[in-house]
């Protein structure tokens, strides 16, 4: 039997900006990506601490070392420059693997600068 695990997740995050003109997705800097475990065009679910909205969408690529957390699309209807969201993604296992999991976790800070991680 598979059971859907947290695999990826960016807690605290701070949008940087919204372009509702924009094509559709979410912007990570690069870095952030790569600390998490995500992966570019990879489908995420993200929700706002600010307004409570959830939503999915996936990641695109933003300039590495910028702090980039952008809502693009019909997503910038919900939510601001300033509101602090939470991005995650999940991967399927065999429930007799799931004993030891660790997803892998960052937690962001004034900047979006990496202030704790956890996780393989």
């Amino acid at each position: 039997m598979l059971v859907h695990l947290l695999k990826s997740k960016i807690h605290r995050a701070t949008v940087t900006a919204a372009s509702v003109d924009y094509e559709g997705s979410l912007t990570i800097a690069e870095d952030l990506i790569e600390q998490s475990g995500l992966l570019p065009f990879e489908r995420i679910l993200c929700s706002n601490m600010a307004n409570g909205a959830r939503w999915e969408t996936y990641v695109i690529r933003g300039v590495r070392g910028s702090g980039a957390i952008e809502l693009n699309g019909a997503v910038a209807h919900l939510g601001k420059p300033g509101d602090r969201i939470t991005i995650m993604s999940f991967t399927q296992m065999e429930v007799a693997l799931v004993a030891g999991w660790q997803p892998r976790v960052i937690v962001l800070g004034p900047g979006n600068a990496i202030v704790n991680e956890r996780g393989t």
